[in-house]
């Protein structure tokens, strides 16, 4: 064999030699030599030119990846590449108006064609029905309504009894029963009076979709619960029930959902006292474990300049990693410093080390990355001076970094992320129920509720959540401001934003097992139904297991878990998820946009089944674990450890729907809809998880500062001494973005000087000269003293409107759009495995292929 190898290679090397063919060369260039001879000694090799600039043309016309083998040119020239990620303008507006059009797939082109007839049909349809109907003022009809639901509430006895009405009006309609036409008429009187009050503005046209969701809740479980499980075998039965479990679960959570969110309080700002003499102390506390020192230093600084009388505002950093870097710093920044011999309880053991080591009659906690603007203490402590019962305010957690799903989706503040829903609606509607939760950071607490109940919990390990459960049992009240006055940043990669889910998931377990506001004393009815369902909502992994794979009992193994025909249901779950969906849009439309939920859960469903489960058998098992922030990610790849299991849910439903359509071409079933419907739920299954795949390939982030857009006026100190007018347009840790009025020859490199204001005051900063591109000025500040870096915080970061009109570009949810977005990224996600499996297998041939002598 050795021998012949170099017979081979003897052979092409001769070959080579024969045709001017240089070593290496790649196959193009040996067929570019059999039609063209090679260009005499200097002289330009013109075709060779020509096939170079052809190829490098294909490449990007193609989306050409790292793997350029003729198999993946052969796909390239059928499918085209995944959309790409663009990177993140400063400014979010500037982007969307300059940036190019982003490539559009052919699936996307493809649904367009075949949906375009239907959408203006619709449309047309739509026109002139409206043209024909009166066009009512929505507004005045809903303050009309509103003013008229007030002056029934006034009559005595008028709220219970027409509850009660509706109560029993909703159980008559629920349980009686319909036949298949009947139902599908029902469907449509709902959806017609559902369109008409989703046009109405205001909480009672919100609490109508609310309650017609209900009704048609209702129906399908009391259908569900009597028509659908009698099975023909044991087997059926098992599987059957283990659906029906996962479905009992949804419509608990549906429900509590509902009342979780139904009428969000809205809190405003208590007005502080006139004189400062008047305000309490306060203590701040930034705990710290293994960060660096340069993502502790901006909460530090911002921290000393919160507006609160100096003399009543102490900061402490404390150090459970004892490392002396952190110890100088604080020492070189006027703050105190707090560590300890141990690490026991992690964080919340942390904050009750120092618990007597401190003085203040409050405490504001920030976590290390969670920078605040110079208003929190005035806009938090307002709420503590009105009433002394409170014992709590939180506000929201804040990310100006993207998180894993919005980078590698590129949805960046076009799309609220994962946890604008808890921050936008369900901590405002814990609010009304005197319910916030306390969540860690952001949050400002009275010192002596928190000793009266020792301090925080560390029975589990989220310790917030069970913090708050503990103060309001104690019956202290507690207070939720949804203005943002922090902002840190969000988990760098999906491995990091699993762990970190992994433990809350664990903790809000741990609570349930150990402490389960179901019972015990002190809470009320209501507080204990909004901690059930936060501790419920993270038991979806089993049930979002069982729905990802239900679909395979039957093509695989033609098992009927619901035994009816697939008519009747259509006909009973379409209501019921049509309706759910478009009043969660109403409800949940600025901070969570429909179907993303299930992606959301599809990712972490597996994940958070184990940690669940053992907490709920050994509440005391498992650990705390510090979320990292700040890393970078050099290059685009797959994290093939996280996906593993969306791979095998994905392949099992994939070949489920081959097995289907082998039954409908081979088969000789004689239940064809239930076979398309079990294919359907297959074909949903696979756009839940290809986009749960397409999350775990990590895209590339070499920024380590992000950009945050701001548009203030600034001045430019040019090298020559003159000053130049302009805004700045955006800025980082150590760096700022500026648009100039006029083109000003700067080259990399130089040395400029920025002003900014603060308030009454100007301050200086020496810069230098990153780019300077269009009128598009960005500076670097590098080596800036101590005193220079705590008014460049209070500059930037520090602004109390830094987040004001953060979420401006957020569109507001369309269902359909959203169902659009959502099933291209099931697109693109299988597209980004197929290319990272290519990638794998060429890297594999590559180890194994013998080196050359």
């Amino acid at each position: 064999m050795a021998n012949l190898r170099r017979w081979m290679a003897a052979r092409q090397a001769a070959l080579a030699h024969a045709l001017g063919i240089r070593a290496p060369a790649h196959g193009g260039m040996w067929l570019l030599r059999v039609f063209f001879q090679p260009p005499r000694p200097g002289k330009p090799d013109i075709p060779a030119l020509w096939a170079l600039w052809i190829h490098q043309r294909a490449i990007a016309r193609l989306g050409m990846g790292k793997r350029r083998t003729a198999g993946a040119w052969l796909w390239r020239l059928f499918v085209r590449p995944p959309q790409p990620r663009h990177h993140l303008a400063a400014d979010p507006r500037k982007h969307h108006d300059t940036a190019p059009p982003a490539q559009v797939s052919w699936l996307r082109r493809w649904l367009d064609r075949r949906l375009e007839p239907a959408w203006r049909l619709g449309a047309r349809l739509r026109r002139k029905i409206v043209a024909r109907l009166p066009r009512p003022d929505w507004h005045r009809v809903g303050h009309g309504a509103e003013a008229l639901s007030s002056r029934i509430g006034r009559i005595p006895f008028a709220l219970p009894i027409s509850l009660t009405l509706a109560v029993l009006t909703g159980v008559a309609i629920s349980t009686t029963p319909l036949s298949f036409t009947g139902q599908v008429l029902l469907f449509v009187v709902v959806w017609a009076v559902l369109l008409v009050v989703r046009r109405i503005p205001g909480r009672l046209a919100t609490i109508t979709m609310i309650a017609i969701s209900t009704l048609m809740a209702g129906r399908y479980i009391w259908w569900r619960s009597t028509q659908t499980l009698q099975f023909s075998s044991a087997t059926e039965a098992a599987v059957g029930y283990l659906l029906y479990a996962a479905e009992c679960y949804t419509w608990l959570v549906l429900a509590l959902g509902y009342l979780q969110t139904a009428w969000p309080l809205h809190r405003k700002p208590r007005t502080m006292p006139g004189d400062p003499a008047d305000w309490p102390a306060i203590d701040v506390y930034i705990p710290t474990y293994n960060e660096a020192l340069s993502v502790v230093q901006p909460t530090v600084f911002a921290a000393r300049s919160m507006d609160w009388p100096a003399d009543k505002l102490r900061v402490y950093i404390l150090d459970d990693g004892r490392r002396p870097a952190m110890r100088d710093f604080a020492a070189a920044a006027g703050v105190g410093y707090i560590t300890r011999d141990n690490n026991r309880h992690a964080k919340a053991g942390n904050i009750n080390q120092a618990l007597p080591k401190t003085g203040g009659e409050y405490i504001a906690i920030f976590d290390c990355d969670h920078i605040p603007t110079r208003s929190f203490l005035q806009m938090t402590m307002g709420e503590f001076l009105a009433d002394p019962q409170c014992a709590l305010v939180q506000t929201p957690h804040h990310f100006f970094s993207p998180d894993p799903f919005e980078r590698n989706f590129d949805t960046f503040r076009r799309v609220p992320n994962e946890g604008s829903l808890f921050y936008g609606l369900i901590q405002d509607g814990n609010d009304f129920w005197n319910a916030t939760f306390f969540c860690g950071s952001c949050a400002v607490i009275k010192r002596a509720p928190l000793l009266e109940i020792g301090g925080l919990a560390v029975e589990t390990v989220t310790e917030d959540a069970h913090t708050a459960l503990k103060l309001h049992r104690h019956g202290y009240n507690s207070a939720y401001l949804r203005t943002v006055q922090a902002a840190g940043l969000a988990t760098e990669s999906l491995s990091g934003h699993i762990g970190q889910r992994i433990r809350w998931a664990r903790g809000m377990a741990q609570i349930f097992r150990v402490d389960n506001p179901l019972f015990g004393k002190g809470l009320t009815l209501f507080q204990r139904l909004c901690y059930s369902n936060a501790m419920l909502h993270f038991f979806y992994g089993i049930p979002r297991l069982i729905f990802l794979t239900m679909p395979i009992a039957y093509l695989y193994f033609g098992l009927h878990v619901i035994n009816t025909s697939a008519l009747m249901i259509m006909a009973y779950v379409l209501p019921y998820l049509f309706v759910a969906n478009v009043t969660n849009s109403r409800l949940q439309g600025r901070y969570r946009h429909s179907f993303w939920a299930e992606v959301y859960e599809s990712v972490l469903a597996w994940y958070i089944v184990l940690p669940t489960t053992v907490a709920i058998i050994n509440p005391h098992a498992g650990k705390f674990n510090v979320t990292a922030k700040g890393g970078q990610i050099a290059e685009d790849y797959l994290d093939w450890t996280i996906s593993k299991p969306y791979v095998v849910l994905l392949a099992l439903n994939a070949v489920g729907l081959v097995l289907g359509v082998g039954h409908l071409l081979f088969g000789d079933t004689n239940e064809p809809a239930t076979v398309l419907m079990n294919m359907a739920w297959a074909l949903a299954n696979l756009v839940m998880l290809g986009a749960a795949v397409g999350v775990a390939r990590e895209a590339r982030q070499v920024r380590i500062s992000h950009r945050i857009p701001m548009r203030v006026p600034a001045t430019l100190l040019l090298p020559d001494g003159t000053t130049l007018a302009c805004k700045t347009e955006n800025y980082s840790i150590g760096g700022l973005g500026m648009v100039l009025p006029v083109d000003v020859p700067l080259e990399e490199g130089a040395h400029v000087g920025v002003c900014l204001s603060r308030g009454t005051r100007t301050y200086h900063f020496p810069a230098v000269v990153t780019r300077n591109v269009n009128r598009h000025l960005g500076v670097r500040m590098d080596d800036l003293s101590m005193e220079r870096e705590t008014q460049l915080i209070q500059c930037t970061f520090g602004r109390a409107d830094a987040w004001i009109d953060w979420l401006d570009d957020e569109r507001a949810d369309a269902p359909l759009r959203s169902l659009k977005e959502v099933i291209e990224m099931g697109y693109q996600g299988l597209l980004r495995l197929y290319d990272a499996f290519m990638d794998a297998v060429d890297l594999i041939i590559t180890r194994r292929q013998p080196r050359r002598p």
